[in-house]
């Protein structure tokens, strides 16, 4: 073969990369062709290598020295959003991190000064979930602990995986200002935003919505006035009938981000799951649910939803068809701001009854399960 015209050969008798010798009379074909000849090992020897280079990264300061080359040229920033400090990092953090990288990394090759800062989110209930599930098991109840005492346990969880989730993006690779990196806990950021919301409450004005981040107290935003169905056969109850109709319902929504709520333009639900539509009989006075409030929740979770709304008592008015929920339009939670558009329901496989009350706020801006299903 290494005779015929237009073959290419390479060094005689010399295994190239990816030669097997299984062919004819055991003929090693990877000396037929004509391909790079270098010291490189067949296997690179990563685990073993990698740790090496960052090591000489650290021990030259490659960080300072590029910051030291780069005086004087114009800025790249890239703002980071920060991972939650409560765990080890995973598959999504590691194509996050390393994606962003590449970025930085190119700008500062196509001449920019790119400096990148890391940051970390150290509130709000992925880091209180963490500490809640810690009382569980020992027994003990969350609302039995001073509150301050909870907050410390929160801090301390959160500065420890902080400095762990530091240490393992740096076994990435990847490049940045990891000795002064930013967090939300800093004291020094609690009292900058503090200042800057109290600039409002001085002016008159106090456009955050504050959310309380009490799991008793979750369960806040509700899509109301759902339109009432026209030509539909409401589980054999026709829609004329008032103690079934789902007109002035509400559909629930639980999120931990409720800064999305203005991008919101659907509410999501599975037909994988069986609804109910449920009504209140007994609550506290001043509560946000009120006696005679009806809501649309997944079947296994309305135990948990009601307990969490602070009702005391509750009934099953009847079972909700996935057809009927398709068929369903609701007005926004901030429709009395001039969010004054039709919100409808949109069959996703991404919803579960696992948590929540199996309906998922959809802000296609905010997600991409949201965009998609949008």
């Amino acid at each position: 073969m290494a005779k015929d015209k237009g073959a290419l050969s390479g060094a005689p008798g010399e295994p190239q990369a990816g030669s097997r010798p299984d062919g004819e009379g055991g003929r090693d074909w990877g000396a037929t062709l004509f391909l790079p000849k270098t010291d490189f090992p067949m296997r690179a020897g990563l685990p073993d290598l990698e740790p090496k280079l960052l090591s000489r990264w650290d021990e030259i300061g490659l960080y300072d020295e590029i910051r030291k080359q780069s005086k004087g040229r114009p800025k790249f920033v890239l703002h980071d959003g920060p991972p939650y400090a409560n765990g080890n990092i995973h598959i999504g953090h590691a194509l996050n991190k390393i994606l962003k990288d590449l970025v930085v990394k190119s700008q500062q090759m196509l001449g920019f000064d790119s400096n990148y800062v890391p940051g970390w989110d150290c509130h709000g209930l992925p880091i209180e979930w963490k500490i809640e599930e810690q009382y569980r098991a020992k027994g003990r109840n969350k609302d039995d602990v001073p509150i301050n005492e909870f907050r410390k346990e929160c801090r301390e969880f959160a500065a420890k995986w902080l400095d762990v989730q530091r240490e393992e993006f740096k076994r990435l690779g990847v490049v940045g200002d990891w000795a002064h990196p930013y967090s939300t806990m800093a004291f020094r950021a609690e009292a900058a935003i503090a200042r800057e919301i109290m600039k409002f409450a001085e002016n008159g004005k106090f456009p955050v919505r504050i959310f309380d981040t009490n799991l008793d107290l979750e369960v806040r935003e509700r899509f109301k006035k759902i339109a009432e169905l026209e030509g539909l056969e409401l589980s054999g109850n026709p829609t004329e009938d008032a103690r079934y109709s789902l007109a002035g319902a509400s559909i629930a929504i639980w999120t931990t981000t409720p800064w999305t709520i203005p991008g919101n333009r659907a509410v999501s639900f599975s037909s994988s799951i069986h609804y109910k539509l449920v009504e209140c009989t007994e609550v506290p006075q001043d509560n946000w649910l009120k006696v005679g409030d009806r809501i649309i929740l997944a079947d296994t979770l309305v135990d948990a939803v009601m307990k969490s709304a602070k009702a005391s008592a509750w009934r099953t008015v009847r079972y909700v068809e996935s057809q009927e929920l398709r068929s369903i339009l609701c007005a926004h939670p901030l429709a009395h701001l001039g969010y004054d558009f039709d919100v409808p329901l949109l069959d996703g496989d991404h919803v579960t009854d696992d948590t929540g009350t199996g309906f998922v706020h959809t802000a296609p801006g905010h997600g991409s399960d949201d965009y998609i299903i949008w």
